[in-house]
């Protein structure tokens, strides 16, 4: 049995904003992550994710953006996260009673990100060009 959980979620994108979603008690925001179920990829779970907590559809970059770790009840969480380019933001999803959803600067949602590593993977893929505008760094 691992000691740690495997997960994956999405940095979501869409017109220089990042959308945040509320975790599922409400307390906090959130980007959309979750289990990888088996048989599927990271990928595929974080598109999942995306679509169930925040009602978004879209492509995934190639390459994931990075890591954190975050604990949870006392079992760390391992989360791979890639940046997500939003096609579509539907009115309706399946955790939309559950869920709140709000489009931020990066500045904002640095503000609202409360796990130090997924904090510095944010400020590591994206810069600032314009309070309203991001630009994604460039290898």
């Amino acid at each position: 049995m691992p000691t740690w959980v495997n997960q994956s979620g999405v940095i979501p994108v869409l017109n220089g904003r990042l959308c945040m979603v509320t975790s599922s008690s409400g307390k906090r925001w959130v980007f959309p992550k979750g289990l990888i179920d088996p048989g599927h990829t990271a990928g595929q779970a974080a598109l999942t994710e995306a679509w169930e907590e925040a009602g978004l559809v879209g492509t995934l970059d190639p390459e994931p953006a990075g890591n954190y770790v975050y604990e949870k009840l006392g079992t760390p969480h391992h989360v791979l996260v890639y940046v997500m380019r939003v096609i579509e933001a539907r009115d309706n999803w399946p955790e939309r009673g559950l869920r709140d959803r709000e489009w931020l600067t990066v500045d904002d949602a640095l503000d609202r990100v409360e796990e130090p590593g997924l904090r510095e993977l944010i400020r590591r893929v994206f810069r600032v060009g314009h309070p309203d505008r991001i630009t994604l760094v460039t290898a």
